[in-house]
């Protein structure tokens, strides 16, 4: 099973248009085209998602590297501003690598 498939049913039952952030206190140009698109605000739930996820899956000292990771990506994501095709891209390659780190996960059988 991928990470993604039990993403969703945590996903699922969120509103479609619902950013995992307070959009009311959205400020960053970023943070504001999410929340003006659906599909921004899917993927950023989506991710959110994903990463609470994963990290509830580690000790802390994996915790604070994935911590990390997100705070870096965060700011790549903030770096493009209200470019949507950028926005999008950032967040596919954030789900990305949140897979990678699930799939190099040791699972029972």
């Amino acid at each position: 099973m991928t990470l993604g498939i039990a993403c969703a049913l945590g996903y699922a039952a969120l509103p479609a248009t619902a950013a995992s952030f307070d959009c009311g206190r959205a400020k960053q140009a970023d943070e504001k085209t999410i929340c003006a698109d659906r599909q921004l605000s899917e993927l950023d739930v989506q991710m959110a998602t994903t990463y609470r996820l994963l990290r509830g899956l580690f000790a802390m000292g994996m915790r604070g590297s994935l911590g990390d990771s997100q705070l870096a990506w965060l700011e790549q994501r903030r770096a493009c501003g209200a470019n949507k095709a950028c926005l999008k891209q950032r967040y596919r390659d954030r789900l990305d690598a949140l897979q990678k780190v699930y799939d190099g996960i040791d699972k029972p059988i």
